[in-house]
C-alpha cells in the first residue's frame, strides 16, 4: 500500500543552531506545536538519537479532545535532518541554511482519514507558528 507525501516548508529566521534547539527542545515545542489557537501541546519529550522516541500530548483548550503525537527517531543529522517513524508513518524534517536563515521542510506521508488538503493545512499552521516562536524568541519577531 503506497501512502501519499506531502511537503510543507517556512522560513525560519534565525541561525540554525537556534532553529535547531527550538525544533527540538520540549519546553519550545510546548510553546509552538499546535495547528490553531484553540489546541495546545501540553508536554513534550524528545531523546534526539537515532533509536529515541519523542511524544508530543496535543490537547484541545477546552479539554474535549486530545492525542498523543509521539514516534522513533530513525535517523538524525545535526542541524541538517531529522527522519522519525510515527504509527507507521514516516517523516522527515530538512533544515536548508538561506542566507541568515532557515527553510525548514516537512515531508510526511498521509493518513487515510483526513483529507490531504486538511492534512497540509494542519502540519503547515504548526510550522507558521514554529517560524513565529523562532522569530519572537531570537528577538526579530
Amino acid at each position: 500500500m503506497s501512502m501519499e507525501t506531502i511537503t510543507v516548508e517556512t522560513l525560519a529566521d534565525a541561525p540554525p543552531d537556534v532553529v535547531w534547539h527550538a525544533y527540538t527542545t520540549p519546553a519550545d515545542i510546548m510553546q509552538w506545536n499546535s495547528a490553531s489557537e484553540d489546541w495546545h501541546t501540553i508536554a513534550a519529550t524528545v531523546d534526539l538519537r537515532e533509536g529515541g522516541t519523542f511524544s508530543s500530548r496535543m490537547e484541545a483548550k477546552d479539554g474535549s479532545a486530545g492525542f498523543d503525537f509521539a514516534g522513533t527517531y530513525t535517523r538524525i543529522a545535526p542541524h541538517r535532518l531529522i527522519e522519525y517513524e510515527f504509527g507507521g508513518r514516516t517523516a522527515r524534517v530538512e533544515f536548508l541554511p538561506m542566507g541568515g536563515a532557515v527553510r525548514v521542510r516537512v515531508t510526511f506521508q498521509a493518513e487515510q482519514i483526513h483529507s490531504i488538503a486538511q492534512q497540509r493545512e494542519g502540519w503547515q499552521a504548526i510550522l507558521d507558528n514554529f517560524a513565529r516562536h523562532v522569530a519572537q524568541s531570537s528577538g526579530k519577531g
